[in-house]
């Protein structure tokens, strides 16, 4: 059989279903037993699956945890086909916050709800997210652990006609678990084959009743992981251990997994019926965590800006201020170093080398302190005034703020006096959000109508003077700010914001017994850009008891992220293999156009068939992204740039050597198949249950100046876009589950396939790499009725992606210390085995 789910008529109203429904009926024996239900993508009552007019898939929280991880995102991976996350070795913030792709299309195109609330994005930018999130800003959803929650929605369909801005790919509901009794506790420990990235976990959950009538459900989760290293020493690094040089560390540069500190979150969920019909509700959440990730390696015998000058000499910085001072020292070629012992430059105290500071060259550390929160507050039921209308009227706030730092670095213009660690300054992403909805039935037709204001800030904080300012050597030729990461400055802080509201019409009626159709029509109007209008339409006509044909047309649209409108940042890419300190700015301080929104056209089509046990969903969608948002290649500022920088008051405009910024850049087309089979039996003494969930998905770009001519890279060296974004994800992904469960035994088995893709390394270069297989075992045994153990493996056969093929840009060992493409669709890290303890009460 397939698996069910207990509703009880609490968990409708918090899905923002039936809306009036008494919550007095949860603490009663009268609980219906009934088919998968979701209320995502529908202002009505609950519906199954099956009879659902777009694809949404139910995940079980106890299925979805059956991986040795306890990061939410690599949860969903195994379970959404066209879900999908990198790990992100060397990403700058990206390592903190992983950025996601849903239907190959970027993590803010996907919207995140919890409990049917719009969910606050992270305060995070990608800016290296891999190509596909490049410069994307969605929300943190590592936050949310699964002992939380009751189950997942996913809806794959553009929604933006029913939720507004972000659900051009789908939406995603986080339910929170609503028992008013019993708990659990669970210990998970674990760590890779290669014996690194050991990772322990602690979480709890406990529901209570609050009078007859209520509930108060709370979890907590608190983690701590080590990092992983796959990597070995880069040549350049060894070829100075040969010459002698016994400072460089080994390795010098590392690719792998970050370092996850005291990861702590919590999450409450309540609500109470008020006996007159209404309830009033709230949950929230608090988490924080610490991260500490690798970045890139500086030699101390080429690195331009700090140890070298733009033609390859040593860079020599006179201490007392008069340069022609140490000429004789600027023009000595660098070799292993006995250029500066044979010269007496590392004895004379007033012209200064960063060898004399730093022999061995530095790889910063970038680190971080994430802090994210929400509360929601709400009441619903009948309303009085207006019979047979229901009711949901709530307010919510939700932030995330990102501290930055950067360990184990210099700002080079202070030379000797540089400090080594510095406070790069911080992100704070806020959002306020108002809601009124209504909803009436009338007999078969169901009516939606409401309102929605929603105002949002983004706040840039300064860092510490040292990360940004300029120092006395900066006329020298040396870099300033924080070497890797340069600190925000007075100038650059400051908080934009904007406020939109919204108003919106659904409608839903079961025309005949077989044929459903529903129709949502939403305006929306933001201060910043000014206003849009969106429908959708979507049917699901019963052809026979067991095969229905749905399908759905929408128009949608993506607004521009406030902190892509206005974000200032500096960050080191790798263009044309050499190190790159690149800023970027909003365009508006460029000469540029201002950002406007993404609009979207979806169709989607399919067939749902069901016969007993039985059940295969088959759907196909088309998704036409206009004016996509995405950070040009990194240039050389033209004058005009220049002047507009000036002119808008951007620090030492002069001095930057390279920009970037967010541009309505070009178009794509995305065409996709779903494909998600179950079955559920009585095999081998026990219950047996089969899932098969296949997923293709093919974008096309067009316009811009992303193309390349078909050249895997572009002008400045750097991967082409258009190459990241047609194939950086699999073409074809697929999973095949069976999971056995006898009395006190249950086992678990998930085999997944991930097609061609373009390995990427360092931004730098990639090829094709072939397809692959990966199998999850998990096996459990329930002791007692309380107490149960788990032990299981993800990745079973160690597979770590493609080696790179360092032969292409002329280094056969490696490139950079990395050993496989960093951009596996499974990750580097390889086979992770583990060990879980639970006690349920």
């Amino acid at each position: 059989m397939r698996p069910k789910t207990l509703l009880t008529s609490l968990s409708v109203v918090a899905l923002a279903g039936s809306l009036g429904a008494p919550l007095a009926m949860a603490q009663s024996d009268d609980l219906e037993l009934l088919e998968e239900v979701v209320t995502v993508g529908t202002r009505t009552k609950p519906r199954s699956v099956t009879e659902s007019p777009v694809p949404v898939d139910v995940i079980n929280t106890r299925d979805m945890a059956k991986t040795g991880t306890s990061d939410m995102l690599d949860m969903l991976k195994g379970s959404v086909p066209s879900f999908n996350v990198h790990d992100q070795p060397i990403s700058d913030a990206a390592s903190m916050i992983r950025p996601v792709n849903m239907r190959g299309l970027s993590s803010d195109s996907t919207l995140i709800l919890l409990n049917g609330k719009r969910r606050h994005r992270a305060s995070v930018i990608a800016f290296q997210g891999g190509g596909l999130n490049d410069g994307a800003q969605g929300p943190d959803i590592s936050v949310i652990p699964s002992i939380a929650l009751k189950q997942v929605e996913v809806l794959r369909d553009g929604a933006a006609a029913q939720y507004g801005s972000d659900a051009i790919a789908g939406v995603m509901n986080f339910v929170l678990k609503d028992d008013a009794e019993g708990g659990s506790f669970q210990i998970k420990a674990g760590e890779y084959f290669e014996g690194d990235g050991q990772t322990t976990t602690f979480a709890g959950n406990y529901g209570m009743a609050m009078t007859d009538t209520g509930f108060l459900n709370l979890s907590f989760q608190y983690k701590n992981a080590d990092d992983t290293s796959r990597s070995v020493q880069r040549p350049d690094a060894q070829a100075l251990i040969d010459a002698g040089n016994s400072a460089v560390a080994d390795p010098a540069q590392i690719w792998g997994s970050p370092i996850i500190d005291d990861d702590i979150t919590l999450f409450a969920n309540f609500g109470i019926d008020l006996k007159d019909g209404t309830e009033i509700y709230a949950f929230g959440n608090f988490s924080n965590r610490k991260v500490d990730g690798g970045f890139y390696f500086r030699n101390p015998n080429g690195r331009s800006g700090v140890y070298t000058d733009g033609d390859g000499n040593r860079l020599v910085g006179a201490l007392d201020g008069n340069a022609a001072s140490c000429d004789a020292y600027r023009t000595t070629p660098v070799d292993d170093g006995s250029d500066m012992v044979n010269s007496g430059l590392l004895d004379d105290d007033n012209c200064f080398v960063f060898n004399k500071m730093i022999p061995g060259g530095y790889t910063p550390r970038f680190v971080g302190n994430i802090t994210d929160s929400s509360f929601t507050a709400g009441r619903r039921g009948e309303l009085s005034m207006l019979e047979g209308w229901n009711f949901d009227m709530s307010g919510s706030f939700g932030r995330n703020a990102a501290e930055f730092g950067l360990n184990n670095t210099i700002n080079p213009s202070f030379g000797p006096d540089s400090k080594r660690n510095f406070d790069t300054g911080a992100y704070i992403q806020q959002e306020t959000t108002f809601n009124f909805d209504m909803q009436r039935q009338y007999d078969e037709l169901s009516v939606a109508l409401g309102y929605e204001w929603r105002h949002e800030s983004f706040e840039i904080v300064a860092g510490e003077g040292q990360s940004w300012q300029v120092g006395q050597l900066a006329d020298q030729g040396f870099n300033i700010g924080s070497h890797g990461f340069a600190g925000f400055s007075i100038d650059s802080a400051g908080t934009s914001s904007r406020s939109n509201y919204a108003l919106y019409a659904d409608l839903e009626s079961q025309l005949t017994d077989s044929f459903l159709l529903g129709g949502a029509l939403r305006y929306e109007n933001f201060s910043s850009f000014g206003d849009t209008l969106n429908y959708k339409i979507a049917f699901n006509w019963q052809l026979t008891d067991t095969l229905a044909w749905r399908g759905s047309h929408s128009t949608g649209f993506r607004a521009p992220t406030l902190g892509q409108a206005s974000v200032v940042n500096t960050q080191t890419s790798i263009v044309g293999g050499q190190l790159t300190q690149a800023q970027t700015l909003p365009a508006t301080k460029l000469g540029e156009a201002a950002l406007t929104p993404e609009e979207s056209i979806n169709f989607g089509t399919g067939l749902v068939f069901t016969l007993d046990a039985f059940e295969v969903t088959a759907d196909m969608y088309y998704i036409e992204v206009t004016d996509r948002i995405a950070l040009t290649d990194n240039a050389t500022p033209t004058a005009a740039q220049r002047a507009a920088m000036a002119a808008a008051g951007v620090p030492n405009p002069e001095l930057i050597g390279q920009i970037n910024y967010f541009a309505n850049d070009f178009d794509t087309k995305t065409t996709g198949l779903d494909i998600v089979a179950t079955y559920g039996a009585e095999w081998f003494g026990g219950g047996t249950d089969f899932s098969l969930a296949y997923n293709w998905n093919q974008t096309e770009v067009v316009g811009g100046d992303t193309t390349c001519g078909g050249s895997f890279v572009n002008d400045q060296g750097e991967i082409c876009k258009a190459i990241r974004l047609e194939s950086g994800l699999p073409e074809h992904r697929g999973s095949f589950t069976m999971a056995q469960n006898w009395d006190r035994l249950s086992a678990f088995a998930r085999i997944n396939y991930y097609g061609e893709y373009v390995g990427v390394h360092a931004d730098w270069f990639g090829e094709m790499v072939g397809s692959a297989f990966t199998m999850d075992l998990e096996a459990s045994f329930q002791a007692t009725d309380e107490l149960s153990f788990t032990a299981g493996v993800s990745n079973l056969f160690d597979e770590r992606g493609t080696k790179i093929d360092g032969s292409i840009v002329g280094e056969e060992d490696s490139v950079l210390g990395g050993i496989y493409y960093e951009t596996s669709p499974y990750g580097i890290g390889g086979g992770f085995y583990y060990l879980k303890a639970s006690y349920e009460f």
